[in-house]
């Protein structure tokens, strides 16, 4: 493990039910309340010309402002 890297290996989380479709309104509304809070960090990314750290295919990738502003203009 590297020193300042303080996860040892890339991680994915598969979820074993879709929380939508839970009976708690609070639990369903919550993924919809992870995706405006995803949709903020890219705002604020583009706003502040600074990457994001997530993953994809659970391996952590840095996406720079730049290519979130690509990846913006191809969904728009």
């Amino acid at each position: 493990m590297e020193k300042n890297n303080p996860i040892e290996k890339p991680f994915a989380v598969t979820p074993s039910k879709d929380i939508r479709n839970s009976s708690d309104p609070d639990i369903a509304g919550s993924y919809y309340a992870m995706q405006r809070a995803g949709q903020a960090a890219i705002d604020l990314a583009i706003q502040t010309n600074t990457a994001i750290i997530t993953t994809i295919d659970g391996k952590i990738v840095r996406i720079p402002a730049a290519e979130l502003i690509k990846q913006r203009q191809l969904t728009a």
